[in-house]
């Protein structure tokens, strides 16, 4: 989502010396938002889809929308007064995004081949063959498969919005540097929202499809207005603004009308401004009683955004092998799925204890050897 920057385990300072609250409101949106994304992608295995059910079910694409904003938020608070003052550079800040990245989709589309190929020795086939190419496993190993090319599907799927970051955060320093030459709030909050309208209108004209419903491979042209929006979000809450009284009143009354906005049917474009202004609200908002189990879930949403396709191939793989051979009752087939959704929980967990935290100190020890003994 994150990503996304969900998935650090520390907050730097902001520009302004001042460390972003964990454990509050922000982190606890970024747990639930990886769970939803989760329930997204597996409500398409329930017994019923999902979606079938409600339409709300099919709008987990949010949830990826709202981690596109909030990575621009996070990045700015934490990294912009670096990249003002020259302490980190284009190419280091870069470095240091692909060093978080990149080890755990390495990881996890080895999980996957392995799974694919063990499964074919016994004789079973994917649901869908035609989702674990070669050229998709090669495209998602660079993650080139949100850039423009067609043929990058399927493996570890959701992994096209790190695709696409991978290019923000290259354009981060240039695009920070640019938004704080700015001084009006509104001027920067209107910046933001205009790059999002602007975007979904370019893409209707240009494309016959709104920002929100491109395909995966043209990830990055839904990717880069969320994230300049997150950017100037992020730059308003450093002026201070709104108010401490405001704000509060601004995010339950966005939260209201995001609610609102679902159960009434599908406003994209609405549910953006919506959240965008939980963001600002949550980011504006001193986080008063920090809680560690908050913020230990949102440590875990970027090993649940990760890792969930992994459990997803075991779980319904297995629900799938035990359809063909006993007739299971229908009740136990939606106790069985909803099984997957712990299931998932508890393979972040391990991945985030037991593989990414490991490999991430073992690469600060070689490529940071002063920022770990510092640490």
């Amino acid at each position: 989502m994150t990503t996304l920057r969900q998935n650090d385990t520390n907050s730097p300072p902001t520009g302004n010396g001042i460390v972003p609250g964990r454990g509050g409101a922000l982190d606890l949106l970024r747990f639930l938002a990886a769970m939803l994304i989760v329930l997204y992608h597996f409500g398409q295995d329930a017994p019923v889809s999902l979606e079938a059910l409600h339409p709300v079910f099919g709008r987990g694409y949010l949830a990826t929308d709202f981690f596109l904003i909030l990575s621009g938020y996070v990045l700015g608070r934490a990294y912009g007064g670096q990249v003002l003052s020259g302490r980190i550079g284009p190419a280091r800040f870069l470095g240091k995004r692909i060093q978080r990245l990149w080890p755990a989709q390495l990881i996890v589309l080895a999980c996957l081949a392995l799974i694919v190929m063990a499964s074919g020795l016994v004789g079973i086939s994917p649901q869908h063959p035609e989702n674990y190419t070669p050229q998709a496993f090669a495209m998602q190993l660079v993650f080139a498969q949100a850039w423009g090319l067609p043929g990058g599907g399927g493996w570890n799927h959701q992994s096209w919005s790190l695709s696409a970051l991978i290019v923000c955060y290259g354009a981060f320093p240039l695009l920070w540097s640019w938004i704080s030459r700015m001084k009006s709030s509104v001027a920067m909050l209107s910046l933001g929202m205009l790059a999002v309208v602007g975007g979904d209108l370019l893409c209707v004209a240009l494309l016959g499809r709104p920002i929100y419903d491109l395909p995966f491979q043209l990830g990055l042209l839904r990717a880069m207005p969320l994230f300049l929006l997150g950017l100037c979000i992020a730059r308003v809450v450093e002026q201070n603004k709104p108010s401490l009284i405001v704000a509060p009143l601004l995010g339950w009354l966005a939260a209201a009308t995001l609610v609102l906005l679902q159960v009434a049917g599908r406003f994209d474009l609405a549910s953006i401004v919506a959240i965008a202004a939980v963001v600002l609200s949550c980011g504006r908002t001193p986080v008063a009683k920090p809680s560690r189990l908050i913020e230990e879930g949102a440590k875990l949403s970027f090993a649940l955004f990760i890792t969930h396709a992994v459990t997803g191939m075991l779980w319904f793989g297995a629900l799938q092998a035990l359809n063909a051979r006993v007739d299971v009752p229908v009740g136990l087939q939606w106790a069985l799925w909803a099984g997957s959704l712990p299931a998932a929980l508890v393979m972040a967990i391990a991945f985030h204890h037991w593989v990414d935290t490991p490999v991430q100190a073992w690469l600060a020890r070689r490529l940071n050897p002063r920022q770990a003994a510092v640490a």
